[in-house]
């Protein structure tokens, strides 16, 4: 057992009164939904994460997963009774088609589940996040003969997946990537080349890995244009469906890394003897489209990293502040020193990790909401609920990985120096949190694809859209005692946000990309508010006095500490790049 516990009130408030899972349990694809079944698996969920998930972080961290010398790997202590139980429960399909053995609930439910794994153990979550993202690309883009043989296995987590897109010479551009796959006469390809960077890539987990790999075919043009998406199992399948010969791909070497210890990051070689076989995934140099299904699966779940970081951080900064004492708070007898809690500047520091982390998980949460009304709302919800998708997306991975990494630094600061003491375990959520920004693209990219790609759809519209919708929750806030202030700094966050948009839509290539990453934030943290704003509302609507109470202190503080630097950052977007250009020669030469 481990001191974490699962927030279920926390997580069921955001599921209900932040998103609407009740909304999309009246879609006809998620009647079957009820609310008390719902209560039930988020329960179970919660235990199975306390009770077997969570144990294992500590000694993942310490013990790390390691390679022998045949190349398979082997993952820490408790890893692979922790995945066996995972696959008898089931908790894999709970959101997937229950075509191929899933359980057909909405993916905000899925993600809730999820959270809650990642939260335990965030480098064991990894590997069942991963396999998520494969069963989703087979399932919009594989042959149907690919889809019954790889979805069953997949989705009851006997068989893992992977992604399969970096080279040494290609990281974020993969235009660059050099990997061959040569067109074999039974219309199977051959694949050779190198691949780094592969989260469980090899691992003694599961009986079969499913790689996903983008490769080139002979005659391919160049750039992303000519890249092709291949299906390359660790094992071919048999003629029964098991796991059959070994294919050629092996792991070379696991990565030593800052963070994540327990996953194993892979150097994959792939045909060092006669080639890999692999089965093209879609069409020919269509790898591009195909792989986006994953990753933008993907992204929403790294942002959920970014919640999930915080949320483990602060409870354990949480319990620390208060079993530590030290000093006299303001007021306290002086007889004896006082828990630090009651020190200021320390309450600050865990009401700006709760509140915040609170803005973070309801976006997330939206944003699975809208990726299920496009899937499955209504005709005339679908074409909203893919737009409201993809412009919160990259909101959701950028700034909640962010604040993930900030988050657990305070989370760290509580402790004083024991929290940069190892075995106090805060340094570990620290480490941990830093690769979430970088997985999955950048968040630069993610800033880059925000205002090269979705402030543009509908001339703008669609952005406006979503900023007249927080001007409404904005409005509402006036009627409801105890968040005046919130209307007052969400309605400056709208407008400023507003006008840096409205700036962006006109400017040139080099300004727009260089006020990216003030952009993201600007738009992110007002969503965020929002979204606070909203369950402060909920709460007073439900009667509950307490929980009212306790709603609108998050969403003042919020806006008080957060919403209210977002006018600060116009500056950041609107001012002219020049100096960006101008710094190269000399303040920026080697």
């Amino acid at each position: 057992m481990s001191d974490f516990r699962v927030d279920l009130d926390e997580i069921t408030f955001n599921l209900r009164h932040v998103a609407d899972l009740e909304g999309l349990a009246a879609l006809d694809a998620f009647e079957h939904v009820e609310s008390e079944t719902v209560d039930q698996l988020l329960a179970e969920a919660a235990r199975f994460a306390e009770e077997v998930i969570a144990p294992l972080n500590r000694v993942g961290d310490t013990e790390g997963s390691r390679r022998r010398d045949d190349g398979s790997v082997v993952t820490p202590t408790g890893f692979r009774d922790a995945y066996r139980s995972y696959v008898e429960a089931g908790w894999g399909a709970v959101s997937m088609d229950p075509d191929y053995g899933g359980g057909g609930f909405p993916h905000l439910v899925g993600l809730a589940v999820e959270e809650m794994f990642t939260t335990a153990c965030m480098s064991w979550s990894l590997c069942p996040l991963l396999t998520q993202g494969a069963i989703n690309m087979l399932g919009a883009h594989g042959t149907d003969e690919q889809k019954a043989l790889y979805l069953p296995r997949m989705v009851a987590g006997d068989w893992t997946g992977t992604m399969n897109l970096t080279e040494p010479q290609a990281g974020s551009d993969l235009g660059a990537v050099a990997a061959r796959a040569v067109p074999q006469p039974d219309g199977s390809y051959r694949l050779h080349g190198t691949k780094i960077f592969i989260t469980y890539g090899e691992h003694d987990l599961a009986d079969n890995i499913v790689h996903l790999v983008l490769a080139r075919t002979p005659d391919a043009p160049a750039g992303t244009r000519g890249i092709s998406c291949f299906l390359v199992p660790k094992h071919l399948p048999a003629g029964d469906g098991s796991a059959g010969a070994r294919n050629d791909v092996r792991c070379v070497s696991i990565e030593h890394k800052l963070g994540i210890h327990a996953s194993p990051t892979c150097v994959m070689a792939y045909g060092d003897d006669d080639g890999a076989a692999g089965f093209l995934v879609g069409e020919e140099n269509g790898g591009m489209r195909a792989m986006f299904t994953m990753m933008n699966h993907a992204r929403l779940s790294v942002g959920l990293e970014g919640v999930a970081i915080a949320e483990r951080s602060y409870q354990q900064a949480l319990a620390y502040a208060h079993e530590r004492r030290q000093g006299r708070a303001p007021g306290a007898p002086a007889a004896e020193p006082s828990a630090i809690i009651d020190h200021p500047d320390v309450r600050r520091m865990l009401l700006d990790m709760r509140s915040t982390t609170s803005a973070m998980r309801g976006l997330a949460y939206r944003n699975a909401e809208a990726i299920d009304r496009a899937s499955h709302g209504a005709d005339d919800e679908r074409q909203e609920g893919s737009e409201r998708a993809a412009l919160l997306t990259p909101l959701t991975k950028a700034w909640a990985t962010d604040l993930g990494c900030e988050l657990a630094s305070v989370g760290l600061q509580v402790h004083g120096g024991m929290g940069f003491i190892e075995e106090t375990g805060s340094a570990q959520h620290y480490r941990d949190a830093r690769i979430a920004p970088i997985y999955e693209g950048t968040n630069g990219i993610q800033s880059a694809d925000l205002v090269g790609r979705k402030l543009p759809m509908r001339g703008g519209a669609a952005v406006r859209d979503h900023l007249d919708g927080i001007r409404a929750t904005a409005g509402a806030l006036d009627g409801t005692p105890g968040l005046k202030s919130v209307r007052r700094h969400l309605e400056a966050a709208v407008d400023a946000t507003g006008e840096a948009g409205e700036w962006l839509l006109a400017a040139g290539p080099f300004d727009r990309l260089a006020g990216a990453d003030a952009y993201l934030k600007m738009l992110a943290t007002t969503t965020g508010g929002a979204a606070l704003a909203d369950g402060a509302l909920a709460a007073d609507r439900l009667e509950a006095p307490e929980l009212a109470a306790d709603r609108a202190v998050l969403a003042r503080f919020f806006a008080a500490n957060r919403l209210s630097a977002v006018p600060g950052l116009l500056a950041a977007v609107t001012e002219p790049a020049d100096d960006l250009a101008a710094a190269a020669p000399r303040i920026l030469a080697l």
